[in-house]
């Protein structure tokens, strides 16, 4: 089988490269931007059987110059939930899609690619379903954009075309992505120098701390690609999160306990860690307001109703072996 990954050197890109290497997937066409060049990382360890610069993949793709691709994850888009040149995230967000899925119409070729919960918004309910999708910024506004050209194309095509929206992803190989790094991320950083972490104190009806998100480790989200990889016939649009959705008090008391238990010592509860000042929260930031979703949770009857029973992890146990893979890395 030959595949190709976008954003390959990105956390979700590369934690598929690493999981198709481990089903005997190695003919792995990678594509990138790295002008961060620390990110080829990412990458250490894992098989691929070329490179292109993102630059220059989409057209020499749609050329055909690639010779026969089985299937392409697209994963590589600008995900900076904050960032507001809408002329860029179009380009980067919904014309390289358009084009990447004209391409593989063309050619027969299978697309698995990455949407968002960032679709939703400001709905209070997270269904794959137009009358839910409420996009708070020009992110989400993008990948909405794109996953209504794929519902248009769907009902014309015998090819695969699979989309999904990831909720609040975390684990290995985030390093690179700064401020959009997993709350997880920072708060294992946060207690490294200055033994605490932060959350944001109340907003939006919620106490401090108990916003809640869907929270999805990295590698159930591979899991999942790698089964609608193997179920070619499964096609649509579709939540990807645990269906469980949890406070960010649970994120920081999973970080913290699972670094406390690095250093040999016994867990403790949110109310003693936040009497203890380890949990601190801080006042909730005015460039958030009217910004921010306070609660996410997927819906996963569409996913379930393709036969896919993959079991995701709590944030308990997910949280406690990201910290233990950054305590390895350390």
């Amino acid at each position: 089988m030959r595949v190709v990954v976008t954003g390959a050197a990105g956390m979700i890109g590369a934690n598929l490269v690493h999981g198709l290497n481990a089903i005997g997937v190695d003919d792995v066409i990678a594509v990138d931007d790295l002008s961060d060049g620390a990110k080829f990382r990412n990458l250490l360890g894992a098989s691929i059987s070329d490179y292109f610069d993102r630059r220059d993949f989409y057209a020499r793709f749609a050329s055909g110059e690639l010779g026969r691709i089985d299937c392409v994850f697209h994963e590589g888009a600008c995900s900076d939930t904050m960032e507001q040149d809408g002329r860029l995230m179009l380009d980067l967000n919904y014309r390289a899609s358009k084009t990447l899925l004209d391409a593989c119409q063309a050619q027969g070729v299978r697309l698995l690619y990455a949407s968002s919960a960032a679709t939703y918004g400001g709905s209070a309910s997270f269904r794959e379903e137009p009358e839910f999708e409420r996009p708070l910024n020009v992110y989400g506004w993008s990948k909405l954009l794109f996953d209504q050209v794929v519902r248009r194309a769907l009902p014309a095509t015998g090819t695969q075309i699979a989309g999904f929206r990831y909720f609040n992803v975390y684990g290995p190989r985030e390093q690179h992505k700064g401020r959009m790094a997993s709350v997880a991320f920072h708060q294992f950083n946060e207690w490294k120098s200055s033994g605490r972490v932060k959350l944001f104190g109340e907003y939006g009806g919620y106490a401090a701390g108990e916003q809640r998100r869907d929270f999805v480790a990295v590698s159930d989200v591979v899991a999942v690609n790698l089964w609608f990889l193997e179920h070619p016939e499964a096609s649509g649009i579709f939540n990807l999160g645990s269906g469980r959705a949890q406070p960010f008090n649970d994120v920081a008391v999973a970080v913290v306990n699972a670094c406390r238990a690095g250093e040999g010592l016994a867990p403790l509860p949110l109310e003693e860690l936040v009497r203890a000042g380890v949990v601190d929260y801080i006042d909730f930031p005015s460039a958030l307001v009217g910004k921010y979703q306070c609660f996410t949770e997927a819906d996963l009857d569409r996913l379930r109703a393709t036969g896919c029973n993959h079991a995701f992890a709590d944030v308990a146990s997910g949280v406690a072996g990201y910290v233990a893979w950054l305590q390895a890395q350390a």
